[in-house]
């Protein structure tokens, strides 16, 4: 007796069907998803902020420490507001962040060609591979005195410490990434013709991706944290003020709650940063490559 079998074409088309729509990111339905999504990445932190704030008035309340030396939250705010009222605060975030900003993008450019050098030559690993690492666990504060001595009381000075304190990061960071890409994809760029420049811009960047913003997003971190240092130490009334220069003013002043007040304003710029363009980035390349999912 003859058995009739359906024909094995329907089940293939049915399996690539499937398997295509495994892979096809699932559009969300519900109007809000976008607003619920910013709210869902934007109530943590603020969580977080209250618990310290609640913990901060707790020790102010308790006497931990007499309130010249431990000021209430109610007293920073309003240091932070007459800054805001005479255009202090304003007008050292803008030269702060533009002085990072100028120096981590100098940093950007060197990490970038250091780090496709470390992962393209082994010679070139060999031997500045441990010099960068060791670049990248030196406090960047070492580096004031010399670039004081170097560029004097200046603005060079203080971009030359964020560039040592952030390329050594994104150096490594783009090496680790370009470490993690398989052996296959360079090989089929160059049989579809990437060599050289092409290969780097076509294939390399790309495919280490992720690696690459993890170490710019450190290389950030490490730029902001380096400017902070120099601007404590290097001062002149030419430079304008930066947030690390009110700070030491303050202290110089015994004016704790402006201490306070500007080492919370440096911490919510830094956050900021991360929190509007790192993170967002960081997703939407792991999501793009179904690293992600509905995770964040």
């Amino acid at each position: 007796m003859a058995v009739s079998t359906p024909p094995a074409r329907d089940d293939v088309g049915s399996l690539e069907a499937g398997l295509d729509a495994l892979e096809t990111p699932v559009s969300p339905t519900d109007k809000h998803a976008g607003a619920k999504r910013i709210l869902g990445s934007v109530w943590p932190p603020i969580l977080a902020i209250i618990v310290l704030i609640l913990f901060w008035w707790a020790a102010y309340a308790l006497k931990l420490k007499p309130e010249f030396v431990l000021p209430s939250p109610a007293s920073a705010w309003q240091s932070f507001l007459t800054g805001l009222e005479s255009g202090t605060t304003q007008q050292a975030i803008f030269n702060s962040l533009q002085r990072a900003f100028v120096g981590f993008l100098i940093s950007v450019v060197l990490g970038t060609v250091i780090g496709l050098a470390l992962a393209k030559s082994s010679i070139f690993r060999r031997g500045f591979g441990p010099l960068i690492t060791g670049l990248q666990i030196l406090p960047s504060v070492a580096w004031v005195p010399a670039a004081i001595i170097w560029f004097g009381l200046s603005n060079e000075a203080m971009l030359f410490v964020v560039i040592m304190g952030a390329t050594p990061s994104i150096a490594n960071g783009i090496k680790s990434g370009v470490d993690q890409i398989p052996t296959l994809y360079p090989r089929v760029g160059k049989m579809l013709g990437a060599h050289g420049f092409n290969q780097i811009r076509f294939v390399i960047l790309p495919a280490s991706l992720p690696g690459y913003l993890a170490g710019l997003r450190q290389g950030w971190a490490f730029a902001w944290r380096s400017l902070m240092a120099a601007e404590l130490i290097v001062f002149s009334p030419a430079l304008g003020l930066g947030l690390g220069q009110v700070l030491d003013q303050n202290r110089t002043l015994g004016d704790m709650a402006g201490v306070m007040a500007t080492i919370i304003s440096i911490l919510f710029v830094g956050i900021l940063v991360e929190l509007c363009f790192f993170a967002p980035l960081e997703r939407r390349v792991l999501r793009q490559r179904g690293l992600l999912g509905d995770k964040l």
